[in-house]
C-alpha cells in the first residue's frame, strides 16, 4: 500500500508506504509504513525513512522542510510517543522538536496528526487523537520556537471545548469531532467537524471560536478540505545525500559513504554523573520486525522489545568529539560508554543515514532552543579521518545471549551453579520461550530491561521517558554488583566482564532475530531477514 502523497518543491513526490517491510510490534498484525519518494512519473522509488514503526501524513513547512507524525517507540511505551518530527526532504537528519519526552502520557495529545505549516507563520496545526486511532479529536496550534517540557508548553487549543481523545477523555469515539484541518492563517483554518462524531461537514473555523458550515453531504462524511489556490511555493532544499537517481549519477564509492560527526558529546540537556567520561560511541542497530504476531518471538524478558545487533564502537576524543562511518539504510541508536565499555548513556529513539550523507549532532540531546557554545578550535575528531567501526563481542552481531554470554558462565560459574546446587545457570534451551535455564533465572532478577509495552512509562524501574544518565544498564544491573566484589572468588576477565556488560546494556535479550527461533537457542548463527 502507498498512500499519503505530496509533493516536494523539487518535483519529486513524497509518500507513506509499506515497501520496506516489517511488522507492527504490539496489537493487529499490521505491516509498517514509513516514507519514500519517488520522481513525478512513478519512477526511481527510493525509501527516505528506515524507521522500524509507523509514519503518517507528511507534508512540507514553509522553510521547505518535511514535516510528518512519527510513532516513537524503542525501549519505550506503546504509546507515549506519536508527535511531530521533521526531517530534510530527502529524508536526513530526523529530528523530534515536541512530545516526545513526556513525563506523562496525559501531559499533551496522545496523538497528533494532519501536521501542517500555518502560511506566514512558525506554527504549525494539527488533529489530535488517540493511539492507533482515527485522525479526529480536538485541534490544536503548535510553536515550536517554545521551548518543549514534555506537556502544553508548546501548545494552544484551537477547540477547546473538545477534550484530547485519550489523554483527557476515555470516551473516545464521542470526541472524534474536528479533523483533517488546514490553515489559511493563524486566525482562520479549514476543517471537517460534526458535534456528534458521526457525519461530519467542511467548516470554516477561527481560533476566536466561529463556526461556519461550507458543506455537508447527507450519506458520507467530509474528510481532508484542501483549498484551491495559488500558494508560495517553500525553497528548494539541495539534497544532502547520493540515494537519488539524479544526485548518485556519476558518484564515487568514497563518495556514497555516510558519516556521522559529534561536535561535543558532554553538550546536553541532562546532568551527567560526576566524574563522567565517555570514552567511546556504540552504535546500536534496531532491527524491523518480520513476524506478525506481538510477541512472537519473544525477544527476551522485556515486553514487546525490539530485537537488535551490535554495529561496533567508535572512540571519542578528549572534548567530548566523535566522526565515524555508519552503515546507510540501517536504522540505529548511539550509546556513550565509559572506559569498561559500559554505557552511561543510551538512546530511546532512532536515527538513519542515507548514501552520502554527513550526519552532524551538536551533543547528546543537546538544548534545542540555546545557541550552541562557541569554540575557536575545530574539534579534535574532525581533525582526522573518520573512525571505523570496531566489532564488538563474539555473540554481539548478530546478537546472541547463547553465543555472548553462554560461554562466560559455562567458564565462571556453571561448576556451582548446576541443577541440584544454588541457581541453574546451565545453557539448555526450553521452557514457554524457548530460553536456556540460565537466562530464565537471570534476566528477570538480575537483568536491566526496558519493558516496551502500553503502560510501561509508569514503572519507575522498566519505564520511563527517557533513559537516566548512569543508572542504565550494567551500571544499574543487580547482576553487577554481585560480579563486582567477586561472587565467591569469581573474577572475570576484561573480556567476559564486556560481554556480560554489553549484554546489559542491549536491554537484557535472548534472541537476535525473529526468526529461526529454535536455531538461536541452539547457538546457530541466524542473521536477520529484513534490516
Amino acid at each position: 500500500n502507498d498512500f499519503d502523497p505530496c509533493y516536494l518543491p523539487n518535483g519529486r513526490i513524497v509518500f507513506v508506504s509499506e515497501r520496506r517491510g516489517g511488522y507492527l510490534r504490539c496489537g493487529r498484525h499490521c505491516p509498517v509504513y514509513t516514507m519514500h519518494s519517488m520522481e513525478p512519473d512513478g519512477s526511481d522509488i527510493i525509501c527516505l525513512s528506515f524507521h522500524e514503526t509507523h509514519e503518517w501524513h507528511p507534508s512540507v513547512n514553509n522553510d521547505g522542510m518535511l514535516v510528518y507524525t512519527r510513532w516513537d517507540y524503542v525501549d519505550r511505551d506503546t504509546n507515549i510517543a506519536h508527535h511531530i518530527w521533521t526531517c530534510y526532504p530527502d529524508g536526513r537528519d530526523p529530528r523530534s522538536s515536541h512530545g516526545n519526552y513526556p513525563d506523562r502520557r496525559e501531559s499533551r495529545p496522545w496523538m497528533e496528526m494532519n501536521i501542517r505549516a500555518i502560511p506566514g507563520s512558525n506554527k504549525y496545526v494539527f488533529s489530535t487523537g488517540a493511539h492507533h486511532g482515527h485522525e479526529f479529536g480536538s485541534l490544536a496550534v503548535l510553536d515550536p520556537r517554545l521551548e518543549d517540557d514534555g506537556a502544553m508548553a508548546q501548545l494552544e487549543r484551537l477547540t477547546p471545548e473538545v477534550p484530547f481523545p485519550e489523554a483527557e477523555a476515555r470516551d473516545i469515539q464521542a470526541q472524534m469531532i474536528y479533523g483533517t484541518p488546514w490553515p489559511l492563517a493563524e486566525s482562520d483554518y479549514l476543517c471537517v467537524y460534526d458535534a456528534e462524531a458521526k457525519n461530519r461537514g467542511i467548516y470554516w473555523i477561527d481560533r476566536d471560536g466561529n463556526r461556519e458550515l461550507l458543506y455537508r453531504d447527507g450519506s458520507i462524511s467530509c474528510a481532508s478540505p484542501i483549498p484551491l489556490r495559488a500558494r508560495v511555493k517553500p525553497p528548494v532544499i539541495p539534497s544532502g545525500t547520493l540515494q537519488a537517481a539524479r544526485d548518485a549519477r556519476g558518484k564515487s564509492p568514497e563518495e556514497m559513504r555516510a558519516t556521522v560527526a559529534v561536535m561535543n558529546v558532554y553538550d546536553s540537556d541532562f546532568t551527567w554523573p560526576e566524574g563522567a567520561h565517555v570514552a567511546a560511541l556504540r552504535v546500536i542497530q534496531v532491527l524491523p520486525k518480520t513476524t506478525a504476531p506481538p510477541n512472537e518471538p519473544r525477544i527476551g524478558i522485556a515486553n514487546q522489545t525490539n530485537a537488535r545487533l551490535v554495529l561496533g564502537s567508535v572512540p571519542v576524543e578528549e572534548d567530548g568529539s566523535a566522526l565515524f562511518e555508519a552503515p546507510a539504510g540501517k536504522e540505529i541508536y548511539f550509546q556513550a560508554l565509559d572506559g569498561r565499555g559500559m554505557a552511561i548513556q543510551s538512546m530511546r529513539s532512532g536515527t538513519y543515514l542515507h548514501p552520502g550523507e554527513r550526519l552532524q549532532c551538536q551533543g547528546c540531546h543537546e538544548r534545542k532552543h540555546r545557541p550552541p557554545v562557541k569554540s575557536d578550535r575545530l574539534p579534535l575528531a574532525l581533525q582526522r579521518p573518520p573512525s571505523k567501526l570496531a566489532p564488538e563481542a563474539e555473540g554481539s552481531n548478530p546478537f546472541s545471549y547463547v553465543r555472548m554470554v553462554q560461554p562466560v558462565l559455562d567458564r565462571n560459574c556453571v561448576r556451582c551453579h548446576h541443577e541440584q546446587k544454588a541457581l541453574d545457570l546451565g545453557g539448555a534451551p526450553g521452557g514457554k520461550y524457548g530460553w536456556t535455564k540460565s537466562y530464565e533465572n537471570l534476566a528477570g532478577k538480575y537483568g536491566f530491561y526496558y519493558h516496551v509495552s502500553n503502560g510501561s512509562i509508569k514503572d519507575p524501574l522498566h519505564g520511563g521517558s527517557r533513559t537516566i544518565a548512569g543508572a542504565f544498564g550494567a551500571r544499574a544491573s543487580a547482576l553487577l554488583e554481585y560480579l563486582a566484589d567477586g561472587h565467591y572468588g569469581v573474577r572475570l576477565s576484561d573480556e567476559d566482564f564486556r560481554r556480560v556488560a554489553l549484554w546489559l546494556d542491549l536491554n537484557s535479550e535472548f534472541y537476535g532475530s525473529y526468526e529461526n527461533i529454535e536455531a538461536q537457542a541452539r547457538g546457530a548463527i541466524v542473521l536477520p531477514t529484513l534490516d
